[in-house]
């Protein structure tokens, strides 16, 4: 008698404990691998959204910083041509002034 009344007193308390139990386990996240832009395994990175996103944002950013230096090259070769038809028309003024052309 003695056990019957632990396992009534005890059962509502279990009963409980497990139904709380049972709503946590169905709402625990499962994530599937590469999920969150892990690797994946294969060797192969083929990846989710996320993965995809910030391989086209990097090489967004790649191909600006390669523009940026392009355009400031260009402008270094204008620059350097400028100062070799300055440094040409120099030679040419003196060799008029010394008399090296005579037309």
């Amino acid at each position: 008698m003695y056990r019957q009344s632990i396992t009534r007193a005890v059962r509502p308390a279990l009963r409980s404990s497990l139904q709380s139990r049972a709503a946590f386990s169905t709402s625990i996240r499962a994530m599937a691998g590469g999920d969150t832009g892990a690797p994946r395994t294969g060797g192969v990175a083929t990846g989710d959204a996320f993965t995809k996103r910030e391989k086209a944002n990097e090489d967004y950013a790649i191909r600006l910083r390669e523009k940026e230096k392009l355009l400031e090259l260009r402008k270094k070769i204008a620059e350097q041509r400028e100062h070799l038809d300055k440094l040409s028309e120099h030679i040419e003024e003196m060799a008029k002034e010394q008399g090296g052309e005579q037309k």
